[in-house]
């Protein structure tokens, strides 16, 4: 890893918030989609974080994301509905249906609602804590149609993105937020290392001959390597698994994905929140994943781990110290923010002393 300048989170929303709305994004979106990636930041998500500003800067500027309008509901019935997202920005659209999920899934118990043609989401991870905190259970899951990285297992051809899937969980303490891949890695891992000339750990990948590799490179052969699926060559069935489960949830439930006319980077996208209150009651509820969470931080850990973490309990300790002491950002990203300040005359704000 580089080298990281910290700076005040309240002063990159600042900054993210106004070069969104000069390359036009209109104010109420550029704001939601500034907090989105500075969240993702905050919980140590720096590929998804203000990594993703410039990108999204560009995707405006030629007309790929949307600067302003609203989602057109396709279908709606109780509980459901399915939104063309008309490509605007996906943090937006994302917050936004949670917020309208959210009094549905009180008075009912459960509430789910599916976007086509949404532009990219971001961080996943970002969208569970405050669901989960107000003691609801959201599931959250994304592919994106056009683009194709990821092989099913066996193949040699891509097939799937790397089809994120989250969860939000209520526990009477900080929630538990699950956020995984279908694949070993990512796409934007694969591209950060590339762009670093390094290369994975392991073998994360394969050529476009099928032979196993860890050389982000092979993702730019012609044609392309692929990204292998959760579980690698001996066990990737189950990624691949994971992968339809996630086109199911989104293309499939939405009527739209991967059989129609790729329009650009983007995504489907499915939101479910679900009222335990409804079901066996929220203490239960809570009581239930308070002792998984006993047991599993009582676990004898393995020779050379510490302790068990529960997942996304060293994201919210992270948020918590960046916080107070400044979002640490690695310099190739601080050098494009940089990029857009002079573009749009929007001054970055100091780093941190």
């Amino acid at each position: 890893m580089d080298s990281a300048t910290r700076f005040a989170s309240a002063d990159l929303l600042e900054f993210a918030e106004r070069v969104l709305e000069a390359a036009g994004l209109e104010e109420t979106m550029s704001r939601a989609t500034a907090q989105t990636l500075v969240e993702g930041d905050l919980l140590g998500h720096d590929t998804h974080g203000l990594a993703l500003l410039a990108p999204y800067v560009q995707e405006l500027a030629e007309g790929r994301m949307t600067h302003s309008g609203a989602p057109v509901i396709v279908s709606r019935s109780p509980g459901v509905s399915v939104w063309d997202g008309m490509r605007l920005p996906g943090p937006w659209l994302v917050r936004h249906a949670v917020g309208e999920l959210a009094p549905i899934a009180r008075a009912q118990g459960c509430a789910s609602l599916v976007i086509r043609r949404s532009h990219h989401i971001a961080c996943l991870a970002t969208y569970l804590v405050r669901a989960a905190r107000d003691g609801l259970f959201i599931v959250l899951a994304s592919s994106d149609p056009a683009v194709h990285s990821v092989a099913p297992y066996g193949g040699t051809r891509g097939v799937f993105t790397p089809n994120p899937i989250a969860a939000g969980i209520p526990t009477s303490g900080e929630p538990i937020l699950v956020d995984i891949s279908a694949s070993i890695t990512t796409n934007g891992m694969s591209a950060r290392l590339h762009r670093a000339g390094e290369t994975f750990a392991e073998n994360c990948l394969l050529d476009n001959r099928g032979q196993p590799s860890a050389d982000p490179a092979v993702l730019h052969q012609d044609p392309p390597g692929t990204i292998l699926p959760l579980g690698g060559l001996t066990a990737g069935h189950k990624g691949f698994g994971l992968a339809l489960l996630v086109e199911a949830l989104t293309g499939g439930l939405a009527g739209h994905g991967r059989a129609d006319e790729a329009e650009g980077w983007g995504a489907t996208v499915f939101i479910a929140l679900f009222d335990p209150s409804a079901f066996g009651g929220l203490a239960r509820f809570q009581g239930q994943m308070d002792h998984i969470v006993a047991a599993c931080h009582d676990n004898p850990p393995r020779p050379g781990v510490e302790r068990v973490r529960m997942p996304g309990e060293r994201g919210l300790a992270l948020w918590r110290e960046q916080e107070k002491n400044g979002v640490g950002l690695r310099e190739s990203i601080v050098a494009a923010l940089r990029a857009l300040e002079t573009r749009y005359a929007v001054r970055l704000p100091a780093p941190l002393p």
